[in-house]
C-alpha cells in the first residue's frame, strides 16, 4: 500500500499513513490521548475539516474546542442542525443567526407570528433526533452558477446574492440529509460529533448555547446582556431600513454606485448617536456642580475608544461644557510594585497596576473644587513624576476618562454614582455574510488592529495575530464582565467598514509566511474579507472613527 509521511504537532512524532486517508482516519490510527474530543485540524497551518483527505506529506495539528478554529467548526455544524430542524418544522419560516450575546448566539426565527416556548421545545427535540441519527455533513464543489441555481430553487436569496457578487468562478455548498445550505468554513464529519449544546427561548428569539471555550465539557453559563442585545437590535433595525441585511445586499448597492451615499448616511447616524449621548450627559450635569462630572469610557482593543472620546468632547462643547481628558496611564504604580501574572511577568492589564488610592484622592479633591497636581508616568524610568501640571475644575468642566477599567466599580468606589456617566464602546458588527453566517465582532476589531499595528507600530500581521489571544484573555477578565454597568453603549462598527478595510488588510495579511502558526488565521481572514466588494477610503471624512486605524484623521492621537 502506498503511504505518505505526516508529522503530528500534538505529540511531535512522524508517521507513515496510507495515502488518501482522512484526518479522522489518521487520528484514530495514531491513538492520540488528547484531553478533549477533536473537531478539526490544521494541515500545513491551514484549518481543515476532519474529512479532509491526505495525498502528500503534511504537518498536522489536531484541534479541540479550546482553539478558536475548533469552536467555529463546532458552532457552524450546530447551526446547520438548527437550520435543518427549523426547515422541517416550519418550511415557510426564516431563520437568521444574528450575533453572539450572553455567551451564546442569538437567533431570530420569523414565523409570521410570535415565537412561543412550545416552538423552542419542538425545535430542540428535532435537533436531538438529527444529532442522534449521526447524519454526515457533506460538501459539494461546483461552478458558482450551479450553486446559485440550487439556492434559488430553495428560495435562499441571501446566499444567491452573496455568491453572485463574490466574483468566484467555483464555489461549494453543504448538505445534511436532504437539506442544503452554505457555510464559509469547515464542518464536523457528522452530527454525532455534537455532544454538548442547548437551545432556549430568549426574549423574542432563540439562544443557541455552546460549550465553554476553556472547559469544553460544560456549557457556557447564560449571562444577561440586555443592553448589548438592545444595541444589536437598534442597528439591525437601521440595516433593514437601509435594505442591507447581508453582504450580498451590500455588494449590490456598491456595484450600483451607491457606496458614497451609504458612507455618508452611516457617518451621520453615528454622529447623531454621539450628539445624543452628549446631550444626555449635559442633562445630568447641573449648574450647582452636583451632577455628572466624570465620563468613564471603556471598551475592548481597537473599538475606537480614543476617537469616540474626542468626538464626544466636541459634542459636549456644543452643549456648553468644557471636557478635560485624564489619562489612566499616568496613574500606574511604580514598576517594581506592578502585580505579576501567572508567568511571573508584569501584568500591566491588571486593575491593580494602577495607583487606585492616589487616583481616587485626586478625583475627590477635584470634585470638592480643590486644585491638584496631576502625575505623569515616565515609561522609561517606570516611575510617576510631577511636572507642575495643575488642575482645578469649575461647574462647566467635565472630566473624560478613557481606559479598559473605566466601568469596573473598583476603579472609582468612592465617587457617587450620580457624579459618573459610563459609556461602553465596541465594534458590534451587525451585517452578516448571509442569514446563517454571522461575522464575529472580534474579526472586525482584529482587522482594525492589524492595520493600525502595521501602519503606526511597526508590527507585522503575524505579530498582531500572535498576541491577539492574550489580548482577548485580558478583555474577558477586565472588560466584558463590566460592560452591562454602562449607562449607554456605543457601537463603533460601520456597515461599510469591512469593504474599506479589505484593500488595506489584503497586502498585510498576504505577507504572513505559510510556515508559521499564524498563517491559518491570516488565511481565514483573507478568505472572509474577500466576500466584500472593495470600497476606497477617499470618501471617508477626516473625523470618522475609522481614521484612527487607517490614517488621515483630523484628530491628534
Amino acid at each position: 500500500m502506498d503511504t505518505i509521511r505526516i508529522y503530528c504537532k500534538n505529540n511531535d512524532q512522524s508517521y507513515n499513513v496510507p495515502i488518501g486517508s482522512s484526518l479522522w482516519e489518521v487520528y484514530n490510527l495514531l491513538q492520540l490521548e488528547l484531553p478533549y474530543p477533536v473537531v478539526s485540524a490544521k494541515v500545513n497551518n491551514r484549518s481543515e475539516g476532519l474529512t479532509f483527505k491526505l495525498y502528500n506529506n503534511k504537518d498536522i495539528e489536531y484541534l479541540d474546542l479550546r482553539q478558536s478554529s475548533g469552536m467555529r467548526t463546532y458552532v457552524r455544524s450546530l447551526c446547520f442542525v438548527l437550520y435543518k430542524a427549523v426547515k422541517e418544522l416550519y418550511p415557510e419560516g426564516v431563520l437568521r443567526m444574528e450575533h453572539p450575546v450572553s455567551k451564546g448566539y442569538f437567533c431570530n426565527l420569523f414565523l409570521g407570528r410570535p415565537l412561543t416556548l412550545e416552538d423552542a421545545t419542538a425545535i430542540k427535540q428535532r435537533m436531538k433526533e438529527i444529532i442522534a441519527a449521526d447524519l454526515p455533513f457533506l460538501r459539494e464543489e461546483c461552478h458558482t452558477t450551479e450553486a446559485v441555481e440550487i439556492f434559488k430553487a430553495q428560495g435562499l436569496d441571501d446566499k444567491v446574492k452573496l455568491l453572485e457578487t463574490s466574483g468566484s468562478l467555483y464555489t461549494y455548498y453543504n448538505t445534511l440529509g436532504d437539506t442544503v445550505d452554505f457555510y464559509y468554513g469547515n464542518l464536523l464529519p457528522s452530527t454525532g460529533f455534537i455532544r454538548l449544546w442547548d437551545i432556549v427561548k430568549y426574549y423574542d428569539g432563540l439562544l443557541l448555547r455552546v460549550p465553554n471555550k476553556v472547559q469544553p465539557d460544560r456549557l457556557e453559563e447564560v449571562v444577561k446582556q440586555e443592553k448589548m442585545l438592545d444595541v444589536f437590535k437598534e442597528h439591525l433595525h437601521w440595516n433593514q431600513i437601509m435594505g442591507l441585511n447581508n453582504v450580498g445586499d451590500f455588494n449590490q448597492l456598491c456595484q450600483h454606485g451607491h457606496a458614497t451615499d451609504m458612507i455618508n448616511v452611516n457617518e451621520a447616524l453615528q454622529e447623531r448617536k454621539i450628539a445624543r449621548i452628549a446631550e444626555e450627559i449635559a442633562s445630568r450635569s447641573s449648574a450647582d456642580g452636583k451632577g455628572v462630572k466624570l465620563v468613564l469610557i471603556s471598551g475592548p482593543s481597537s473599538s475606537g475608544k480614543t476617537t469616540f472620546s474626542k468626538r464626544l468632547s466636541v459634542q459636549l462643547m456644543t452643549c456648553g461644557l468644557r471636557p478635560y481628558p485624564i489619562s489612566l496611564d499616568n496613574y500606574f504604580v511604580n514598576r517594581e510594585e506592578t502585580p505579576l501574572d501567572a508567568n511571573g511577568n508584569y501584568d500591566y492589564e491588571s486593575l491593580y497596576a494602577l495607583d487606585l488610592q492616589l487616583f481616587n484622592q485626586q478625583l475627590q479633591a477635584l470634585l470638592r473644587g480643590e486644585e491638584v497636581e496631576l502625575p505623569v508616568f515616565n515609561f522609561t524610568t517606570g516611575c510617576k513624576e510631577y511636572r507642575g501640571d495643575r488642575l482645578r475644575i469649575d461647574q462647566n468642566t467635565i472630566l473624560i476618562l478613557e481606559g479598559i477599567h473605566a466601568l469596573n466599580p473598583e476603579l472609582t468606589p468612592d465617587i457617587p454614582d450620580e457624579r459618573k456617566f459610563k459609556v461602553y464602546v465596541s465594534a458590534l458588527t451587525t451585517i452578516s455574510l448571509d442569514n446563517h453566517n454571522w461575522i464575529p465582532t472580534t474579526d472586525n476589531r482584529l482587522l482594525r488592529r492589524i492595520i493600525r499595528d502595521y501602519k503606526y507600530r511597526n508590527y507585522s500581521a503575524q505579530q498582531t495575530i500572535n498576541r491577539w489571544p492574550s489580548v482577548r484573555a485580558g478583555e474577558d477578565k477586565w472588560i466584558f464582565p463590566y460592560q452591562e454597568n454602562a449607562d449607554v453603549m456605543f457601537n463603533s462598527a460601520m456597515l461599510y467598514e469591512l469593504a474599506v478595510l479589505r484593500s488595506h488588510a489584503e497586502p498585510i495579511l498576504s505577507s504572513v509566511p505559510r510556515n508559521c502558526p499564524e498563517y491559518a488565521e491570516a488565511y481565514r481572514l483573507l478568505k472572509f474579507i474577500r466576500y466584500f466588494t472593495p470600497v476606497q477610503d477617499k470618501e471617508i471624512p477626516p473625523t470618522s472613527l475609522l481614521r484612527e486605524f487607517l490614517g488621515g484623521s483630523s484628530f491628534k492621537y
